[in-house]
């Protein structure tokens, strides 16, 4: 993503799993943790993935030490591909290494974002968020917001959305159709921000797109109770 984006390998279910972490700038407290998909590794996903950047530099505005790995087979990380099930098990990992490296040093916000296949993928994560996180000795800290982009619903049928999740999609994706998300969205009960004209990539609209996810943020947040500390500023 930049200069100091940090990559390392750590022992993931699969083997090597390889990471990217971003950290909000020293004079920025850093009030949280974010761990974020990118799309699908058989067409070319990977953890430099554009909108994946996005998604990035959108959490670490907003105070976010943010994680994300190469899903098993890409790049630096061994294993093969799983269907979406190998790759939450690699989630998980991720979050257990990310709790383990910053947990007590920063903030009691968590946060996930994915894109495309991973925003699918995410999508698990939050629906089993608290029984895996005690299972796993997790610090049983809420999952204050889940963004999913570009949700490949036509490609993994999502888990069920909770409270605490937004959509955000482009009116003119050429890989994930509009309908097919509005119909999803709507069993869910859930609402979705459009980006129109946009295509599935967001080509030329990452500015926009990262807006429309700090946005989503607020919203969710906005709506949440809590002490002072669950509110972006």
């Amino acid at each position: 993503m930049n200069a100091q984006t940090e990559r390392l390998l750590i022992q993931g279910p699969a083997g090597d799993l390889e990471l990217a972490i971003d950290e909000p700038g020293p004079s920025k407290p850093s009030l949280g943790l974010a761990v974020i998909a990118h799309p699908h590794p058989l067409f070319g996903g990977n953890l430099d993935h554009k909108v994946v950047q996005t998604l990035v530099r959108a959490f670490v505005d907003l105070g976010m030490v943010c994680v994300r790995p190469n899903f098993r087979g890409v790049g630096k990380s061994q294993g093969s591909h799983a269907e979406g099930l190998g790759e939450q098990d690699d989630l998980w990992a991720t979050w257990q290494w990310a709790e383990a490296r910053y947990g007590q040093a920063v903030g009691r916000r968590r946060w996930m974002g994915g894109f495309s296949f991973g925003a699918a993928v995410a999508s698990f994560i939050a629906q089993q968020w608290p029984n895996k996180r005690e299972a796993l000795g997790l610090t049983p800290l809420g999952l204050q917001a889940c963004i999913l982009v570009g949700l490949a619903v036509t490609r993994l049928t999502p888990a069920n959305l909770g409270l605490n999740t937004a959509i955000v999609h482009g009116e003119s994706d050429e890989v994930v159709p509009l309908e097919a998300v509005y119909r999803f969205a709507q069993d869910q009960k859930k609402s979705v921000i459009v980006m129109p004209g946009a295509g599935h990539f967001f080509h030329g609209r990452l500015t926009e797109l990262r807006a429309h996810i700090q946005f989503a943020i607020h919203g969710l947040l906005a709506g949440q109770t809590g002490s002072a500390d669950e509110v972006v500023t």
